[in-house]
C-alpha cells in the first residue's frame, strides 16, 4: 500500500486557503494512495470550535477528485475526529480524539474508543496527536488486529522529541507501521517543526520530513510485517 504524509504550513482559521494547500500538494499522487493530513488542518489548533466545525464535504470532493484515501483531521460536533474518505469521496470511518489536550486549554470533546479499519489488506488506526502519549490505547487497537496506526498531529516544537521518541517507541512496542503527519510553520501560540514520519514495524525511519511543507510517500509491506511479527513473536505475549 502507497502511503503520503503531507505536511502542511496551515494557514491560521482558513479553510479555503487550506484546502487549496492540499490540492496543489497532491497533483501528480497515485490513486489509491492513503494521503493522511495534520490534526485540524483546515484551521490550525484553533479553540475556536464554531469556525473549525466541518461537514467534510470539502475533503471528501478532494478525495473523489484525486482518486486516493484521505485521512484527514476535522472538528465535527464539538469533537476533534480523524476522519477517513475513500477515493469515491465516501466517508468510510471516523475516530475521535481520546485524549483531548486539557493542558494546553483543549475543550473538544473525547473519543471512547480506538477505530480500526480494513484498507487494501492493512488494519489502519487513526491515532491524535496527545492519543500518542498513551500506549494502552495502542495496545488495545493491536489487539483489535492493527498493522497501520496513522498519527495526526498539531505538535509544536516544545516537545519536538518527544513527538520524534514516541512515534519510533509505538512502532517498536507494536511491531506496526506508523505514519505521523505533523503540520509546519506558525499559528499565534505555537511554531511547529514538522519532522513528519514513516517508520516501519522494526521502528526503523523510511522517511522523515523536515521543518518545510512537503510531501513523503512510501510503500508499506504487508508481508513484510506478517513475517517480523512471526520472526519475532513478542505480540504473542499480550495479556
Amino acid at each position: 500500500m502507497n502511503v503520503a504524509a503531507l505536511q502542511l504550513d496551515c494557514v491560521w482559521e482558513d479553510k479555503a486557503a487550506n484546502y487549496r494547500k492540499v490540492r496543489a500538494m497532491l497533483a501528480g499522487i497515485a490513486p489509491g494512495t492513503l494521503v493522511v493530513l495534520p490534526e485540524m488542518f483546515a484551521t490550525g489548533f484553533t479553540g475556536n470550535l464554531d469556525l473549525a466545525e466541518d461537514t467534510g464535504e470539502a475533503v471528501a470532493a478532494i478525495a473523489k477528485e484525486y482518486r486516493v484515501n484521505l485521512l484527514a483531521g476535522l472538528v465535527r460536533s464539538r469533537r476533534n475526529e480523524a476522519v477517513l474518505f475513500n477515493p469515491d469521496g465516501r466517508e468510510i470511518a471516523r475516530y475521535a480524539k481520546l485524549h483531548p489536550f486539557r493542558p494546553g486549554g483543549e475543550a473538544t470533546d473525547a473519543g471512547t474508543a480506538p477505530v480500526v479499519i480494513p484498507l487494501a489488506g492493512f488494519q489502519l488506526a487513526p491515532v491524535i496527536c496527545y492519543d500518542l502519549r498513551f500506549p494502552e490505547d495502542f495496545r488495545a487497537s493491536v489487539k483489535l488486529g492493527t498493522t497501520v496506526f496513522a498519527v495526526i498531529a498539531s505538535w509544536p516544537a516544545a516537545r519536538i522529541e518527544h513527538w520524534v521518541a514516541l512515534l519510533k517507541a509505538r512502532a517498536i512496542e507494536n511491531q506496526a507501521y506508523v505514519i505521523g503527519a505533523n503540520r509546519c510553520g506558525d499559528d499565534p501560540n505555537h511554531n511547529y517543526p514538522g519532522r513528519s514520519q514513516i517508520i516501519n514495524p522494526r521502528g526503523e525511519i523510511l522517511l522523515e520530513a523536515g521543518d518545510a511543507e512537503c510531501l513523503i510517500q512510501a510503500e508499506l509491506d504487508l508481508a513484510a510485517l506478517e513475517a517480523y511479527r512471526r520472526e519475532f513473536p513478542a505480540l504473542q505475549e499480550l495479556r
